[in-house]
Protein backbone atom coordinates (compact mmCIF):
# COMPACT_ATOMS: atom_id res chain seq x y z
CA UNK A 1 0.00 0.00 0.00
CA UNK A 2 1.34 3.09 -0.83
CA UNK A 3 2.78 5.51 1.90
CA UNK A 4 0.54 8.65 1.98
CA UNK A 5 2.72 11.05 4.07
CA UNK A 6 4.78 10.67 0.85
CA UNK A 7 2.65 11.41 -2.42
CA UNK A 8 5.50 9.95 -4.31
CA UNK A 9 8.54 8.03 -4.37
CA UNK A 10 11.75 8.95 -4.94
CA UNK A 11 13.27 7.49 -7.49
CA UNK A 12 17.08 8.68 -7.05
CA UNK A 13 18.74 8.61 -3.61
CA UNK A 14 19.42 12.39 -4.44
CA UNK A 15 16.29 13.30 -4.88
CA UNK A 16 15.15 12.95 -1.75
CA UNK A 17 17.89 14.58 -0.43
CA UNK A 18 17.28 17.70 -2.85
CA UNK A 19 20.65 17.86 -4.20
CA UNK A 20 20.56 16.89 -7.41
CA UNK A 21 23.15 17.18 -10.00
CA UNK A 22 23.21 20.63 -12.34
CA UNK A 23 22.27 19.20 -15.95
CA UNK A 24 24.60 21.02 -19.03
CA UNK A 25 27.38 21.45 -16.52
CA UNK A 26 31.02 20.91 -17.91
CA UNK A 27 33.31 20.26 -16.87
CA UNK A 28 36.59 22.54 -15.66
CA UNK A 29 39.39 22.81 -17.70
CA UNK A 30 42.51 23.42 -16.48
CA UNK A 31 43.06 27.36 -16.99
CA UNK A 32 46.32 27.71 -19.49
CA UNK A 33 48.96 29.76 -18.01
CA UNK A 34 49.40 33.23 -18.66
CA UNK A 35 50.95 34.23 -22.01
CA UNK A 36 54.35 35.70 -21.63
CA UNK A 37 54.30 39.22 -21.04
CA UNK A 38 55.36 40.99 -23.96
CA UNK A 39 58.54 43.36 -24.03
CA UNK A 40 58.11 47.05 -24.87
CA UNK A 41 58.01 50.13 -23.81
CA UNK A 42 57.61 51.30 -20.26
CA UNK A 43 54.21 53.37 -20.86
CA UNK A 44 53.95 54.48 -16.79
CA UNK A 45 57.64 56.14 -17.44
CA UNK A 46 57.02 57.67 -20.39
CA UNK A 47 53.53 58.71 -19.10
CA UNK A 48 55.47 60.84 -16.25
CA UNK A 49 57.92 61.89 -18.26
CA UNK A 50 58.92 65.46 -18.81
CA UNK A 51 58.61 65.25 -22.35
CA UNK A 52 55.56 63.60 -22.63
CA UNK A 53 54.45 66.08 -19.71
CA UNK A 54 55.02 69.04 -21.52
CA UNK A 55 53.47 67.90 -24.98
CA UNK A 56 50.29 67.16 -22.93
CA UNK A 57 50.50 71.00 -22.00
CA UNK A 58 50.60 72.10 -25.00
CA UNK A 59 47.65 70.26 -26.23
CA UNK A 60 45.97 71.25 -23.24
CA UNK A 61 46.57 74.80 -23.49
CA UNK A 62 44.98 74.73 -27.24
CA UNK A 63 41.83 72.29 -26.36
CA UNK A 64 40.57 73.77 -23.42
CA UNK A 65 40.07 77.86 -24.34
CA UNK A 66 38.98 76.84 -27.85
CA UNK A 67 36.70 73.89 -26.46
CA UNK A 68 35.24 76.62 -23.92
CA UNK A 69 35.12 79.30 -26.94
CA UNK A 70 33.16 76.93 -28.69
CA UNK A 71 30.85 75.83 -26.04
CA UNK A 72 29.75 79.61 -25.59
CA UNK A 73 29.34 80.29 -28.80
CA UNK A 74 27.13 77.27 -29.10
CA UNK A 75 25.14 77.77 -25.89
CA UNK A 76 24.38 81.52 -27.48
CA UNK A 77 23.20 80.48 -30.47
CA UNK A 78 20.61 77.86 -28.57
CA UNK A 79 19.48 80.60 -26.33
CA UNK A 80 18.76 83.06 -28.96
CA UNK A 81 17.08 80.39 -30.35
CA UNK A 82 15.07 79.53 -27.74
CA UNK A 83 14.11 83.03 -26.18
CA UNK A 84 14.73 86.04 -28.86
CA UNK A 85 12.63 84.99 -31.32
CA UNK A 86 12.22 88.27 -32.66
CA UNK A 87 16.03 88.72 -33.10
CA UNK A 88 16.54 85.32 -34.67
CA UNK A 89 13.49 85.77 -36.92
CA UNK A 90 14.63 89.20 -38.27
CA UNK A 91 15.11 89.13 -42.39
CA UNK A 92 18.94 89.43 -43.61
CA UNK A 93 18.09 89.42 -47.11
CA UNK A 94 15.33 87.35 -48.89
CA UNK A 95 13.91 84.84 -46.77
CA UNK A 96 17.29 84.37 -44.91
CA UNK A 97 17.07 85.87 -41.10
CA UNK A 98 19.95 85.92 -38.33
CA UNK A 99 18.94 82.60 -37.07
CA UNK A 100 19.54 80.96 -40.82
CA UNK A 101 22.91 83.02 -40.59
CA UNK A 102 23.97 81.68 -37.22
CA UNK A 103 23.02 78.29 -37.97
CA UNK A 104 25.32 78.19 -40.77
CA UNK A 105 27.61 79.72 -38.37
CA UNK A 106 28.24 76.38 -36.15
CA UNK A 107 28.99 74.89 -39.52
CA UNK A 108 31.86 77.28 -40.27
CA UNK A 109 33.23 77.63 -37.08
CA UNK A 110 33.63 74.13 -36.67
CA UNK A 111 35.26 73.79 -39.78
CA UNK A 112 37.99 76.58 -38.92
CA UNK A 113 38.29 75.11 -35.37
CA UNK A 114 39.18 71.98 -37.46
CA UNK A 115 41.50 73.82 -40.03
CA UNK A 116 43.51 75.84 -36.75
CA UNK A 117 43.94 72.61 -34.87
CA UNK A 118 45.48 70.75 -37.80
CA UNK A 119 47.65 73.93 -38.18
CA UNK A 120 48.67 73.67 -34.30
CA UNK A 121 49.06 70.41 -34.42
CA UNK A 122 51.34 69.87 -37.33
CA UNK A 123 53.43 72.98 -36.19
CA UNK A 124 53.69 72.69 -32.76
CA UNK A 125 52.82 68.78 -31.42
CA UNK A 126 54.02 66.48 -34.09
CA UNK A 127 57.54 67.66 -33.60
CA UNK A 128 56.91 66.58 -30.48
CA UNK A 129 55.37 63.46 -30.61
CA UNK A 130 58.26 62.29 -33.28
CA UNK A 131 61.08 63.77 -30.58
CA UNK A 132 59.30 61.28 -27.96
CA UNK A 133 58.88 58.57 -30.29
CA UNK A 134 62.68 58.56 -31.05
CA UNK A 135 63.64 58.91 -27.59
CA UNK A 136 61.78 55.89 -27.06
CA UNK A 137 63.07 54.04 -29.91
CA UNK A 138 66.70 54.80 -28.66
CA UNK A 139 65.77 53.64 -25.01
CA UNK A 140 64.65 50.16 -26.08
CA UNK A 141 67.80 48.91 -27.61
Amino acid sequence: MPDVARPYAASNALEDTGQMPALFVRERQPTPPPPPRATGPDFDRIQHGKEFVALRKTFRRFVFPMSLLFFTWYMTFVLLAAYAHDFMSRKVWGEVNVGMLLGLGQFASTILITIAYLKFANKRLDPKVEALRASVRAGER
